[in-house]
């Protein structure tokens, strides 16, 4: 038996000698240079792959596999003169017995100058869509190939994988030196480059962790962007669970370029990476960013993978100054009228979403000040379809408007300087001639809407708030409902309280046609009016709290556009009302003193004019708005007016009716004192020019005057003739003398 085993122990060991005298002499007298033509007709035949071995093939038989390929080049048979990659060196090995165990003991496996140019011609046909498909031979028609291709490209299935038995991993490590992709989009004029390509890794072996690292250049011209980027982590996967984990994963890098306008974005993301294909999810825990003075936290869960991925998940950002942030990846905000303002900024949400959507749900914001809280998103990408239910405590809009540009204060200035010209020639007292109505126009011209936006806008908003400032003015539990979909915007419901009043708003626009239209319909119940006509250069000329109902449509892209289209019907009236440094019952007093050939004896004692009542309605035509029917009760005075009100240059142009019912002070000026004589009579003034003047426009009408006078003489007489009369003759005859005079 000892000289048996000892026999069979030098057959193995001559075996094994000749085994690898075997190999030796294969490495050492074959040499597979010789077969680089057979070699590319193979890789032509079996993968209609054009491949250009220029380098030496190096390899080795036992103990280990091993391959050397240098200065290569690939293409596709298709179009074998527009190599699509290219490689300088790649080397690997494999030990030969423990394959037959059905493991990979792999050596290092080297990668070095790979270059990767995939482009897309203008047809959308891509170099390397044709590598892998079996080329046509004279006899396979067309769409036999195309219907067999499907079928060649499906992958054949491995004993082991069908035994459950995957083939075990063990690699030293992987290493990739200076490669480069590139991807041209002809078509789209879109490209797209990685490199400096470089990638380690540790020890490759199911199970474990796997030391990773790998760092890049990017760049887009679609915008002009580039990054470097560098990712490092622990692999750890699990083939036969089919679960893959990324451990400690960080990736980070800097960005430049158009959308950054010269300034560096600065960033890194952390957090731990889970791929589960048996339970169909990818997770990606402990999330930490950072971009430049932005750090955020969250968590990500994406679940359906292989069917309709669904996202899901929540996101903290830490307080930030914004306004600082947005400045230092290149959007710089205009001068705004608070220099504070963004300065503040905090959220917290989940967010839900599909490959189409995105929503935040459960939102907490704050901003400066203000609170707010509810849902955004969008609720299909493809069409831009916005969603916003917003609740917020308060909101200062003034605080983020622009402040006032000095150019733009200058816009105008030929109104303005007819507005100051007749405020000049109104004077105090109303003894200047009638101003001159106003012909320069009041608006601006300038398009308003982004109708192209507009045209494609998809919106639904709802928006709550306990308080807004708009224009220094306080609204408070302001409710705004609006949507728009396919060029038509409406906004179903804009009311909230001013001051005491209340205001309720709906409004559509009709973005669909070349020129849009506008429609209006507008409630307000006493709201103060001073607010809305006070200007810099002019206190308002009126106080008051205004009713208001009105119904109107207009066209344009412009404030002139609108105001010169403007059509509809209003009616309004003013409680509480007063006109400002204007008394117009002392101009009364003085035209009834110069009836009684009287002096004043007294000075006016208010510079303002007070009424309890000013109502009327408004029909307005091409931004013209006629007042038949203003109606004003003062104390002691009731005004009748018929007029227009010119909203192209924010002109009036009046007659007014005055009726004295008497001076009811109880130490009246003698010479203003009302007589029976001027009961009834309805005093004549006439109102023109700009808007901004109010009661300062206005003058006694002189041509009124004579009729008033006449009237006055016709009523003495029959005074006359009922004294001398009396009861000698009838009333018939007393009636006709006295319209005979007064005729």
């Amino acid at each position: 038996m000892k000289a048996l085993g000892k026999l069979l122990g030098l057959f193995f060991l001559g075996l094994l000698l000749i085994i690898v005298a075997l190999g030796f002499a294969l490495t050492h007298l074959f040499d597979p240079n010789d077969y680089k033509d057979e070699i590319r007709q193979l890789a032509r035949d079996k993968a209609n792959l054009e491949l250009t071995l220029n380098g030496d093939i190096g390899w080795s038989l036992f103990p280990w596999l091993g391959l050397e390929l240098t200065d290569a080049t690939l293409a596709s048979a298709t179009t074998p003169d527009k190599p699509f990659a290219d490689l300088r060196l790649l080397g690997l090995s494999v030990r030969v017995l423990p394959l037959l165990r059905k493991e990979v003991q792999m050596s290092d496996i080297r990668v070095d100058g790979l270059n990767l140019n995939l482009e897309r011609d203008e047809n959308g046909h891509g170099n390397w869509e044709d590598v892998g498909r079996p080329p046509q031979s004279a006899e396979q028609p067309a769409t036999a190939t195309n219907d067999a291709a499907p079928d060649s490209e499906q992958p054949s299935t491995d004993d082991s994988a069908t035994a459950g038995t995957p083939i075990k991993l063990d690699i030293d490590s992987l290493i990739v030196n200076s490669a480069r992709v590139t991807y041209n989009d002809v078509q789209k004029g879109q490209q797209f480059s990685a490199e400096s390509i470089q990638l380690t890794t540790g020890a490759i072996r199911e199970g474990a962790a796997v030391p990773i690292k790998l760092s890049a250049f990017f760049g887009t011209n679609q915008p002009v962007m580039r990054a470097r980027s560098e990712l490092q982590g622990e692999l750890r996967f699990d083939r036969v669970l089919k679960r893959y984990q990324l451990e400690d994963a960080r990736l980070s890098g800097e960005a430049s370029g158009e959308p950054f306008n010269g300034q560096t974005l600065t960033y890194a993301i952390q957090g731990q990476l889970l791929v589960d294909l048996a339970a169909n999810v990818a997770e990606w825990n402990g999330l930490k960013l950072s971009a430049n003075q932005l750090r955020a936290l969250g968590e990500l869960k994406v679940r359906d993978l292989n069917d309709a991925p669904k996202l899901s998940g929540g996101l903290s950002v830490a307080p930030l100054n914004l306004r600082e942030f947005l400045t230092s990846i290149g959007h710089t905000l205009p001068t705004l009228n608070d220099e504070k303002a963004l300065s503040a900024f905090e959220l917290v949400t989940r967010l839900n979403g599909t490959t189409n959507s995105l929503s935040l749900d459960e939102l907490n914001l704050k901003l400066d000040d203000s609170s707010f809280s509810g849902s955004l998103g969008v609720s299909d990408f493809s069409k831009q379809a916005l969603r916003a239910t917003v609740k917020g405590d308060r909101l200062d809009l003034d605080r983020y408007l622009p402040a006032a540009d000095k150019d733009a204060k200058s816009a105008g200035a030929a109104r303005k300087a007819e507005v100051r010209e007749s405020v000049a020639d109104a004077g105090q007292s109303g003894t200047t001639p009638l101003p001159n109505a106003p012909t320069q126009q009041a608006w601006d011209t300038t398009s308003a809407l982004p109708l192209a936006s507009l045209r494609k806008l998809d919106l639904q908003l709802a928006l709550n708030l306990d308080q807004l400032t708009l224009k220094k003015q306080l609204i408070s539990d302001l409710q705004v409902k609006a949507n728009g979909s396919n060029g038509l915007l409406t906004l179903e419901q804009a009311r909230g309280a001013l001051g005491n009043g209340q205001f309720d708003t709906r409004a559509s626009l009709d973005v669909r046609p070349e020129v849009p239209l506008l429609s209006l319909q507008q409630n307000l119940t006493r709201i103060p009016l001073e607010p809305f006509l006070k200007s810099d250069e002019q206190p308002a000329p009126l106080k008051g709290a205004l009713d208001l109902q009105a119904n109107l449509t207009t066209r344009g892209n412009s404030q002139q556009a609108w105001i010169d289209g403007l059509n509809g019907t209003a009616s309004f009236l003013l409680n509480d009302g007063v006109l400002v440094d204007a008394n117009l019952e002392q101009q009364l007093c003085r035209g009834i003193a110069t009836i009684n050939r009287k002096s004043l004896s007294s000075d006016p004692r208010s510079k303002d004019t007070p009424f309890e009542t000013l109502q009327g309605s408004l029909s307005i035509r091409n931004g013209v708005a006629n007042n038949p029917d203003l109606k004003v009760r003062i104390p002691g005075l009731a005004v009748s007016g018929d007029g227009d009100l010119d909203l192209r240059v924010l002109g009036l142009d009046y007659r007014v009716g005055i009726t004295l019912e008497g001076d009811r002070r109880e130490m009246p000026d003698p010479a203003c004192q009302v007589n029976e004589r001027y009961a009834g009579i309805e005093w004549p003034l006439r109102c023109r020019g700009p808007l901004e003047l109010g009661a300062k426009a206005c003058r006694l009408d002189q041509d009124g005057m004579g009729k008033v006078a006449a009237k006055l003489a016709g009523n003495k007489i029959n005074e006359k003739i009922e004294e001398k009369l009396g009861d000698k003759v009838s009333p018939e005859l007393k009636d006709a003398l006295k319209g005979l005079f007064n005729r």
